[in-house]
């Protein structure tokens, strides 16, 4: 009797532990399977200046004078002024030396410094503007490297910004990684997994700032093994304990 009793107990410890283990087709990244969801390409889209943004801006000028005035504190030598941050307030606007303030909200870097540009050559003729985003940081939380993180380059990857935050654990959902991004219509929230090779180049594959990353934990995590060695760990443990409870109710 104890004898099929023991077998049956390991049967079904063993079927349990056997799904549950982590595996390379539930943590792996950049698979290509059937049962995987498909992502359609997407180009990719510039960021476009929001309210409380900051940016940082340098006007290079040959006009020392100008530059010196422009910006105090610069380097001895240099023709442009050293970054100094400037809010994009509630109307859209920005307080620039020399300047009014001037409308930037939902435009791309890009097309604010060609403002800029132009609106600088009234006052230097040979100004030339260049920007940044001061405010240029994500978050992540969740069951994975928890923080904001700064974004060392324009266009970074979901891989990148995860890589930075020091992965995604493995007791976490893969297959439901969601983002939460500000939009002018509101905050949205784009789902997808992560697992699926065709994320690349898709419009879930770049990070935007201010976007919050959030990592759920998986349902699996109560029952999941990281190891094989785990999993032996425990059906010999589990062993023990019933040899002992058959002892003792023997």
């Amino acid at each position: 009797m104890f004898t099929r009793t023991l077998k049956y107990f390991i049967i079904l410890l063993a079927a349990i532990m056997l799904t549950a283990c982590y595996t390379t087709r539930r943590v792996g990244l950049i698979q290509e399977r059937d049962n995987l969801p498909t992502y359609d390409s997407a180009l990719y889209n510039e960021y476009r200046l929001q309210k409380n943004d900051e940016i940082m801006m340098r006007v290079i000028t040959s006009d020392r004078a100008t530059a010196i005035l422009l910006s105090p504190n610069q380097g001895r030598g240099t023709i442009s002024t050293s970054g100094y941050s400037y809010r994009i307030y509630e109307d859209g606007t920005a307080d620039l030396p020399f300047l009014s303030k001037v409308k930037l909200e939902g435009m791309t870097l890009q097309e604010a410094e060609c403002k800029l540009d132009t609106l600088y050559k009234g006052y230097i003729n040979d100004a030339t503007v260049k920007l940044s985003l001061a405010t240029g940081t994500f978050c992540v939380i969740g069951d994975a490297g928890r923080g904001y993180y700064a974004m060392y380059k324009e266009r970074l990857t979901i891989y990148q910004a995860l890589a930075l935050c020091g992965g995604i654990h493995e007791t976490a959902d893969f297959s439901k990684v969601k983002i939460l991004r500000k939009t002018p219509q509101g905050t949205k929230i784009a789902e997808f997994d992560i697992r699926s090779k065709s994320i690349i180049d898709s419009k879930y594959y770049y990070i935007y700032p201010n976007d919050v990353i959030y990592l759920d934990v998986s349902k699996r995590r109560f029952w999941s093994v990281s190891s094989y060695t785990s999993f032996v760990g425990l059906i010999s443990s589990s062993l023990s304990l019933l040899v002992s409870i058959w002892n003792v109710f023997k």
